[in-house]
């Protein structure tokens, strides 16, 4: 575990181009909106990435004014998730992840790739009331 000062938390599933990435980009947010920029760090990656962010993920993150797309999916390594405190998995990971110090839990939400954006918006909306729930329930302020 990383000292009382500072808490990882890493988003994966197998491409990072959809839950992960709005995973990512709502705990960025959620941690610049509690001033917590100095103690959260943010990972995330995929086992098998994919070339781009999903379309579908790009265009409901818009209507929150969050632009994903810019962001690229990328591996993420076992080293780096070893180095996490909170590992959410998306419902979709080969993840094996032997590290007692790492808290895995997956969030089994369904994959937006080819849905309606109804459907990924409702995807969209679980996956910020959870990273928001993360955030209050890691209190890294050390005041409750």
């Amino acid at each position: 575990m990383s000292d009382d000062s500072s808490v990882t938390f890493g988003f994966v599933c197998v491409q990072n181009a959809g839950r992960s990435q709005m995973s990512t980009a709502f705990a960025e947010r959620e941690r610049d909106r509690r001033g917590l920029e100095d103690s959260v760090e943010i990972i995330t990656g995929g086992t098998h990435p994919a070339d781009s962010v999903h379309d579908e993920v790009v265009t409901v993150m818009q209507d929150h004014d969050i632009d994903l797309s810019d962001r690229v999916p990328r591996e993420v390594s076992t080293d780096e998730l070893k180095s996490c405190d909170v590992v959410a998995t998306m419902g979709c990971s080969t993840l094996e992840l032997d590290a007692e110090d790492v808290e895995v839990r997956d969030w089994a939400l369904d994959d937006p790739d080819g849905q309606g954006l109804d459907q990924v918006r409702a995807i969209r909306d679980d996956i910020e009331q959870r990273v928001t729930d993360l955030f209050d329930e890691v209190d890294t302020t050390g005041s409750q």
